[in-house]
Protein backbone atom coordinates (compact mmCIF):
# COMPACT_ATOMS: atom_id res chain seq x y z
CA UNK A 1 0.00 0.00 0.00
CA UNK A 2 2.67 1.87 0.72
CA UNK A 3 4.42 1.52 -2.47
CA UNK A 4 1.22 2.87 -4.45
CA UNK A 5 1.12 5.93 -2.79
CA UNK A 6 4.50 6.95 -3.47
CA UNK A 7 4.41 5.40 -7.05
CA UNK A 8 1.38 7.87 -7.50
CA UNK A 9 3.32 10.66 -6.07
CA UNK A 10 6.20 9.82 -8.10
CA UNK A 11 3.81 9.91 -10.99
CA UNK A 12 1.88 12.97 -10.32
CA UNK A 13 4.90 15.01 -9.40
CA UNK A 14 6.41 14.08 -12.73
CA UNK A 15 3.70 14.84 -14.69
CA UNK A 16 3.76 18.62 -13.12
CA UNK A 17 7.15 18.67 -13.66
CA UNK A 18 7.17 17.63 -17.14
CA UNK A 19 3.93 19.97 -17.96
CA UNK A 20 5.91 22.77 -16.39
CA UNK A 21 9.59 22.60 -17.98
CA UNK A 22 9.95 23.86 -21.18
CA UNK A 23 13.92 23.41 -22.28
CA UNK A 24 14.10 19.71 -21.54
CA UNK A 25 16.31 17.97 -18.98
CA UNK A 26 18.49 20.37 -17.72
CA UNK A 27 15.78 23.16 -16.99
CA UNK A 28 14.27 20.34 -15.03
CA UNK A 29 17.13 19.90 -13.25
CA UNK A 30 16.55 22.39 -10.54
CA UNK A 31 13.04 21.26 -10.10
CA UNK A 32 14.01 17.44 -9.35
CA UNK A 33 16.70 18.89 -6.70
CA UNK A 34 14.09 20.96 -5.03
CA UNK A 35 11.31 18.06 -5.24
CA UNK A 36 13.46 14.92 -4.54
CA UNK A 37 16.26 16.27 -2.54
CA UNK A 38 14.86 19.13 -0.62
CA UNK A 39 11.65 18.68 -0.42
CA UNK A 40 11.28 14.79 -0.34
CA UNK A 41 14.67 13.63 0.56
CA UNK A 42 13.81 11.02 -1.21
CA UNK A 43 17.91 11.60 -2.46
CA UNK A 44 20.29 12.97 -0.58
CA UNK A 45 22.43 15.86 -2.88
CA UNK A 46 25.54 13.17 -3.74
CA UNK A 47 23.14 10.67 -5.33
CA UNK A 48 20.92 13.46 -6.89
CA UNK A 49 24.55 14.68 -8.36
CA UNK A 50 25.11 10.76 -10.10
CA UNK A 51 21.79 11.42 -11.23
CA UNK A 52 22.99 13.75 -13.45
CA UNK A 53 25.98 12.32 -14.56
CA UNK A 54 23.98 8.84 -15.35
CA UNK A 55 21.37 10.54 -16.67
CA UNK A 56 23.51 13.00 -19.15
CA UNK A 57 25.97 10.37 -20.25
CA UNK A 58 23.01 7.46 -21.22
CA UNK A 59 21.57 7.28 -24.66
CA UNK A 60 18.06 8.82 -24.54
CA UNK A 61 16.92 12.52 -23.49
CA UNK A 62 18.45 13.62 -19.98
CA UNK A 63 14.35 14.23 -18.59
CA UNK A 64 13.38 10.51 -19.63
CA UNK A 65 16.89 9.03 -17.99
CA UNK A 66 16.45 10.80 -14.92
CA UNK A 67 12.49 10.26 -14.17
CA UNK A 68 13.53 6.38 -14.95
CA UNK A 69 16.78 6.63 -12.26
CA UNK A 70 14.70 8.24 -9.66
CA UNK A 71 11.63 6.18 -10.33
CA UNK A 72 13.68 2.96 -10.12
CA UNK A 73 15.41 4.25 -7.10
CA UNK A 74 12.62 5.83 -5.09
CA UNK A 75 9.98 2.42 -6.38
CA UNK A 76 11.71 -0.07 -8.47
CA UNK A 77 10.70 -0.97 -11.85
CA UNK A 78 6.87 0.21 -11.03
CA UNK A 79 8.26 3.38 -9.81
CA UNK A 80 11.03 3.67 -13.06
CA UNK A 81 7.67 2.80 -15.41
CA UNK A 82 5.20 4.90 -13.63
CA UNK A 83 8.05 8.64 -13.65
CA UNK A 84 9.06 7.85 -17.17
CA UNK A 85 5.14 7.47 -18.70
CA UNK A 86 4.35 10.67 -16.40
CA UNK A 87 7.80 13.09 -17.47
CA UNK A 88 6.23 11.73 -21.10
CA UNK A 89 2.66 13.20 -21.23
CA UNK A 90 2.93 16.48 -21.45
CA UNK A 91 5.66 17.23 -23.93
CA UNK A 92 3.62 14.02 -26.03
CA UNK A 93 0.47 16.09 -25.89
CA UNK A 94 1.52 19.34 -26.51
CA UNK A 95 3.39 18.28 -29.19
CA UNK A 96 0.82 16.25 -31.11
CA UNK A 97 -1.98 19.17 -30.46
CA UNK A 98 1.33 21.63 -31.86
CA UNK A 99 1.63 19.16 -34.84
CA UNK A 100 -2.08 19.63 -35.87
CA UNK A 101 -1.92 23.40 -36.04
CA UNK A 102 1.91 24.17 -36.76
CA UNK A 103 1.71 26.75 -39.39
CA UNK A 104 -1.03 28.63 -38.14
CA UNK A 105 0.39 28.20 -34.49
CA UNK A 106 3.70 29.44 -35.63
CA UNK A 107 2.99 32.64 -37.86
CA UNK A 108 0.96 33.75 -34.35
CA UNK A 109 3.20 36.85 -32.71
CA UNK A 110 2.09 36.22 -29.71
CA UNK A 111 3.42 32.39 -29.92
CA UNK A 112 6.72 34.12 -31.44
CA UNK A 113 7.35 36.66 -28.87
CA UNK A 114 6.03 33.29 -26.28
CA UNK A 115 9.16 31.91 -27.13
CA UNK A 116 11.48 34.40 -26.76
CA UNK A 117 10.24 34.66 -23.37
CA UNK A 118 10.60 30.88 -22.78
CA UNK A 119 14.34 31.35 -24.26
CA UNK A 120 15.50 33.57 -21.62
CA UNK A 121 13.59 31.08 -18.82
CA UNK A 122 15.65 27.90 -20.21
CA UNK A 123 18.84 30.39 -20.47
CA UNK A 124 18.21 30.65 -16.80
CA UNK A 125 17.04 27.97 -15.58
CA UNK A 126 20.25 25.91 -17.17
CA UNK A 127 22.56 28.37 -15.32
CA UNK A 128 20.99 28.46 -12.32
CA UNK A 129 21.41 24.08 -12.14
CA UNK A 130 24.98 24.28 -13.21
CA UNK A 131 25.83 27.31 -10.85
CA UNK A 132 24.20 25.06 -8.14
CA UNK A 133 25.97 21.14 -9.04
CA UNK A 134 29.24 23.48 -9.53
CA UNK A 135 29.12 24.44 -5.72
CA UNK A 136 28.30 21.05 -4.91
CA UNK A 137 31.56 19.66 -6.61
CA UNK A 138 34.74 18.85 -4.19
CA UNK A 139 37.34 21.57 -5.18
CA UNK A 140 40.42 18.91 -6.06
CA UNK A 141 42.81 20.27 -8.58
CA UNK A 142 41.52 17.90 -10.92
CA UNK A 143 37.87 18.53 -10.50
CA UNK A 144 38.77 22.53 -10.99
CA UNK A 145 40.96 21.96 -14.56
CA UNK A 146 38.51 19.84 -15.74
CA UNK A 147 35.57 22.15 -15.07
CA UNK A 148 38.17 25.23 -16.32
CA UNK A 149 39.27 23.76 -19.34
CA UNK A 150 36.03 22.26 -20.47
CA UNK A 151 34.16 26.13 -20.17
CA UNK A 152 37.34 27.59 -21.69
CA UNK A 153 37.00 25.73 -24.88
CA UNK A 154 33.15 25.83 -24.85
CA UNK A 155 33.58 29.64 -25.04
CA UNK A 156 36.36 29.32 -27.44
CA UNK A 157 34.50 27.28 -29.58
CA UNK A 158 31.19 29.11 -29.28
CA UNK A 159 33.06 32.32 -30.33
CA UNK A 160 34.78 31.04 -33.08
CA UNK A 161 31.96 29.42 -34.38
CA UNK A 162 33.54 25.63 -34.33
CA UNK A 163 31.67 22.76 -34.68
CA UNK A 164 31.98 20.29 -31.72
CA UNK A 165 29.65 18.27 -30.35
CA UNK A 166 29.06 18.64 -26.60
CA UNK A 167 28.80 14.33 -26.48
CA UNK A 168 32.57 14.92 -26.96
CA UNK A 169 32.99 17.03 -24.09
CA UNK A 170 31.12 14.68 -21.83
CA UNK A 171 33.42 11.30 -23.51
CA UNK A 172 36.82 13.45 -22.82
CA UNK A 173 35.31 14.25 -18.87
CA UNK A 174 34.24 10.72 -18.55
CA UNK A 175 37.57 9.13 -19.53
CA UNK A 176 39.91 12.02 -17.47
CA UNK A 177 37.59 10.91 -14.42
CA UNK A 178 38.26 7.10 -14.96
CA UNK A 179 42.28 7.96 -15.28
CA UNK A 180 42.17 10.21 -12.06
CA UNK A 181 40.24 7.24 -9.99
CA UNK A 182 42.33 4.36 -11.69
CA UNK A 183 45.36 6.66 -10.63
CA UNK A 184 44.07 6.78 -7.08
CA UNK A 185 43.05 3.49 -6.51
CA UNK A 186 47.02 2.24 -8.23
CA UNK A 187 48.40 4.64 -4.76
Amino acid sequence: MKSMKKITTLFITFLKIGAFTFGGGYAMVALLESEFVSYRRWLDKDEFIDMIAIAESTPGPMAINSATYIGYRICGFWGALAATVAVSIPSFIIIYIISLFLDQFMALTVVQNAFRGIQACIVYLVFTAGLKLLRRLDRTFMNIFIVSAVTALMILFSVFAIDFSSIFFIFICGVAGVAVWLGGEKK
